[in-house]
């Protein structure tokens, strides 16, 4: 029986901490490059992707045990060239450097924060050190938000972006910091404007996990760079799109009229659902017509409330379409949402279901359906 696609093996395998070894062992005559393999690889099966790069990190401590200034050369020497500064987009680096900034972070948070932020510059540029920089956000936040307003104008990209990933208030698998959700904007305000999608991306998703807490602050910022006019117009309407993507799901009227929305808009809708029953592991059909009687743009969503294991419901809104209804005439939308029985994040349980059409953020139709077992 063949096995499922595995990214923790596919990031950090025999060959990839050969490769690193290889490195160290080229750039510091006394590295053990056979001994650090053989103490990884005793382990690395076992681990998740997390682990993987702790253990890694916690095998090159114990090879390289002097203090961060005496390690700090060896660890310049060993790095491969940097990232290519000709691209502008989706260029993480290879993952097997993540270990790098967790050994800089172990070496160097206490006692020589200086020294750390100038290597974690370096490696950021062979593989992004956001998760590296937050355990020195935490200890050393005047220090670091210092360094990040140079970081902001440096000539590469990957640097640039780590200001903004960096500070995230809520980072996919990094550990939490104690800034104010407002530190961080004066960065943003000139990472706003920069050329390069790679940076402009990560100041839209900083900005979305700002309006879980603070949607209006965050619409207000996006006004503000409108007015300014710093960045192209195109750009900048997708990083707004992208930055208030939770909002237009939660119907924020502030959010919505950015992108050119009224979610007062005077707009007739009508649902229907296929007819015949709904199984799981078959497929919802329903269609919506939407009618009006001036020109309207709309963007159009659909929320299914769903029965749960324990009795009670939940719901999760699912992006319909974008479109303008003509003046008088009717904008018909169709869709078939499979409803699948084995998803291993959502249990589906048969019982009565409601499905509702939300247009510009205002519920406007709703009609209840029976879903039976598969």
């Amino acid at each position: 029986m063949a096995q499922g696609f595995s990214l923790k093996d596919q990031l950090f395998n025999a060959e990839k901490v050969r490769h690193l070894a290889g490195l160290f062992g080229a750039a510091s005559d006394d590295f053990d490059t056979g001994g650090f393999e053989t103490q990884v690889m005793s382990r690395l099966p076992e681990l998740e992707l997390k682990a993987r790069i702790s253990w890694i990190a916690d095998c090159l401590r114990a090879q390289l045990s002097r203090p961060l200034p005496e390690i700090a050369p060896v660890l310049r020497a060993a790095l491969p060239p940097p990232l290519d500064p000709t691209l502008t987009d989706d260029d993480f680096g290879d993952f097997i450097y993540a270990p790098l900034g967790e050994f800089v972070v172990a070496a160097g948070l206490r006692d020589h924060p200086d020294l750390s932020l100038d290597l974690l510059e370096e490696l950021t540029q062979r593989f992004s050190m956001e998760w590296a920089i937050r355990p020195f956000l935490n200890d050393w936040p005047e220090l670091v938000l210092e360094r990040m307003q140079d970081w902001a104008g440096h000539p590469s990209y990957h640097v640039r972006r780590l200001v903004s990933e960096g500070t995230r208030p809520r980072l996919p698998w990094g550990q939490a910091v104690g800034l104010d959700l407002r530190e961080p904007l004066p960065l943003l305000d000139r990472l706003h404007a920069d050329p390069a999608r790679f940076v402009t991306r990560s100041v839209a998703n900083h900005l979305n996990d700002i309006t879980k807490k603070e949607p209006d602050l965050v619409v207000e910022r996006l006004q503000d760079w409108a007015r300014e006019g710093r960045q192209a117009a195109p750009e900048l309407r997708w990083m707004t799109a992208h930055a208030l993507r939770g909002l237009v799901k939660s119907g924020h009227p502030g959010a919505l009229s950015m992108l050119g929305y009224d979610p007062d808009a005077q707009v007739e809708v009508s649902l229907e659902i296929a007819p015949g029953d709904v199984a799981i592991n078959d497929a919802l059909r329903f269609t919506c017509r939407l009618k009006a009687a001036v020109r309207t743009p709309v963007l159009v969503d659909y929320v299914l409330h769903f029965q749960r294991p324990n009795g009670k419901s939940s719901s999760k809104v699912f992006k319909l379409k974008q479109g303008v209804v003509p003046a008088g005439e009717t904008l018909v939308m169709d869709k078939r949402h499979p409803l699948k029985g084995n998803a291993t994040t959502f249990t589906l349980v048969p019982g009565e279901h409601l499905l509702e059409i939300q247009v510009n953020g205002r519920l406007c139709a709703a009609q209840s359906f029976d879903l039976r077992g598969g």
